[in-house]
């Protein structure tokens, strides 16, 4: 049962009172949306990927593996571009080895490195899950195709200066 939506902006009715109270409220109300549109957008793609056994970070871990040109990754590069520590990617990585969907193997020239490299069975349940995603636009309501790409270039900027990644 969906909650129903208030008369109000909060966020909007918030950044009023902060503006009398604390001074310029554009950062607070910006944030503050931010992180609720994250609520929403994970709450959607949590619900399509529930039924296919998935969590975000799981999907991540299997379409990543897909755009690899061998369908194999090294442990230590999925976690640079997951953006997640080492003991993540593991946990990850042994949830979907258990699952079938991928499976460790020693990398053919560096034996400190081992590979992840995807099933046929994570090809399929990622190409599955991907439609069911990409059906529900990621959670990503309201803005036409040219504003999704003006706020991925927004956050692109914040990211970038948080030091995500350089040019």
């Amino acid at each position: 049962m969906a909650n129903q939506p208030l008369p109000f902006d909060p966020i909007a009715r918030a950044a009023g009172t902060w503006e009398e109270r604390v001074g310029p409220s554009g950062a607070m109300a910006a944030v503050t949306s931010v992180m609720r549109v994250q609520q929403i957008l994970q709450s959607t793609v949590d619900a399509a990927l529930r039924p296919h056994g998935l969590t975000f970070a799981r999907f991540e871990a299997l379409v990543l593996l897909t755009f690899s040109r061998r369908g194999s990754l090294p442990m230590r590069v999925m976690g640079e571009r997951l953006q997640l520590h080492p003991t993540s990617v593991t946990n990850i990585v042994d949830r979907l080895e258990a699952d079938g969907l991928v499976k460790r193997t020693p990398h053919p020239s560096d034996r400190r490195t081992t590979l992840v490299e995807i099933s046929a069975a994570g090809r399929e349940l990622c190409e599955t899950a991907t439609k069911a995603v990409v059906e529900v636009n990621l959670g990503l309501r309201g803005l036409t195709d040219r504003q999704t790409e003006q706020l991925t270039d927004l956050l692109a900027k914040v990211r970038k200066a948080a030091g995500d990644f350089g040019d």
